[in-house]
């Protein structure tokens, strides 16, 4: 029998590797790291396992399952090595409207609980060099600060006038310049952190990120004729009654491949075309539609049969995006793109199969039954790809046009 590996090689060759096929280098260290180590007798069964989970069988197995994009748009890209962080401090809005929400609630905390800190310290201490701390009571001492017995009170008097409580027992005088002048710089940077942390907030509240939930995909895709013509189709809707303004869907297909000068290039994205040369990707995204590509000489799939697809290794990004609609008070999320994105892989497209109906006509209105939204029904179609129909397509008009003029050439007079 053929090792392992040449069978793995055999099966899945090279120029059809996939996004799971890329090597895992966290993978090979581990087990690089595991053989140097003896393991005890009680891990012998573990060990066991490992071994036969690293086999290529098996991994090539596992590796078909890794996604680009996983069905609910997310995508599976980690980025690492990034040396030159300072790009991230020189657009610092944007860095902390992108962090998750706990971290973003952390960082608003800290930028007042530090800022009032600092000039409470800063206060504190203004009071004790002019002995404003060792006079308290003294109706004859001019103080700076007055009422500033401790670091406590120093730190009520910063949170105080930062916040612009003023409760008035505690206060800046105008008997020495630089307690005024530390009252103004703490003013002008009050202000800076509410303007930047509010617009953050504002921000992060309002992107339309999550109205990209209330889009649906169907879960597979289905290969059949439309208008005579081989067709791969997929089904999307809207859930909400507002609905997505100028909506525009597009298509990439992530496939590995190896160029004829030996270049191996992974994930090379490709385009499919979903209607954009005549206008059928912009969608009116008001019931459900069934987006369709065409399977012509342009499209990738073009000499793709039944039994090859369950050969092949590649994954189908699908973007929707629009705006979302403004409503009559203006909404926050008004005017801002929203995009939702998922993802089929090879078997997770059905051939031969159709969508089912799922719109119907009660009472004077169009009823949607998002029950029936992923329902497919099977259709007779060919398991040939849509260059060999092509061909014997054009095959029998030949022979048919052949044929024409035998007869005629028969019917004609001596």
């Amino acid at each position: 029998p053929p090792a392992p590996q040449e069978a793995g090689a055999r099966l899945y060759p090279l120029h059809a590797l996939s996004v799971a096929n890329i090597p895992n280098s966290s993978r090979s260290k581990t087990s690089a790291r595991s053989s140097t180590i003896p393991a005890p007798e009680g891990l012998q069964s573990r060990r066991c396992k490992l071994l036969e989970e690293d086999s290529p069988m098996v991994q090539a197995g596992k590796r078909q399952r890794q996604r680009y994009v996983t069905k609910v748009g997310k995508c599976q890209v980690n980025l690492g090595n990034i040396q030159d962080k300072k790009r991230f401090l020189s657009d610092i809005f944007t860095t902390i409207v992108d962090l998750k929400y706990r971290w973003f609630l952390f960082v608003f905390m800290m930028c007042y609980v530090v800022t009032w800190v600092v000039f409470g310290f800063i206060y504190f201490f203004d009071a004790w060099v002019r002995g404003d701390v060792g006079h308290q009571g003294d109706p004859e001492w001019r103080a700076c600060i007055e009422n500033v017995d401790g670091f406590v009170s120093a730190l009520l008097l910063s949170v105080e006038s930062q916040r612009t409580i003023g409760y008035g027992t505690r206060m800046v005088t105008a008997n020495c310049a630089e307690g005024v002048i530390l009252l103004i710089a703490q003013s002008i940077v009050g202000s800076m952190i509410d303007a930047m942390m509010v617009g953050c907030m504002f921000v992060k509240i309002s992107r339309p990120k999550k109205r990209a939930q209330t889009l649906i995909f169907s879960k597979n895709c289905v290969i059949s004729h439309r208008d005579e013509k081989l067709c791969l189709m997929f089904r999307v809707g809207d859930l909400r009654e507002s609905h997505m303004v100028d909506a525009k869907i597009r298509a990439k297909l992530i496939k590995s491949r190896q160029t004829a000068e030996g270049e191996f290039i992974p994930l090379e994205q490709s385009e499919l075309n979903l209607g954009y040369d005549t206008g059928e990707d912009r969608l009116f995204l008001v019931e459900p539609q069934i987006i369709c590509h065409v399977i012509n000489r342009h499209s990738p799939f073009w000499d793709m049969s039944a039994e090859s697809l369950r050969r092949e290794q590649f994954e189908i990004i699908i973007i929707l995006e629009g705006i979302v609609e403004a409503t009559g008070n203006r909404c926050l999320a008004a005017g801002m793109t929203c995009q939702a994105r998922t993802s089929y892989t090879e078997d997770e497209i059905l051939w031969g199969y159709r969508f089912e109906p799922c719109m119907s006509l009660e009472k004077g209105a169009f009823q949607v039954d998002y029950s029936r939204f992923e329902m497919t029904f099977e259709v007779q179609t060919p398991a040939a790809s849509a260059k060999e129909l092509h061909e014997l397509k054009e095959l029998e008009q030949h022979e048919h046009s052949t044929l024409s003029l035998y007869w005629d050439h028969l019917l004609q007079p001596c």
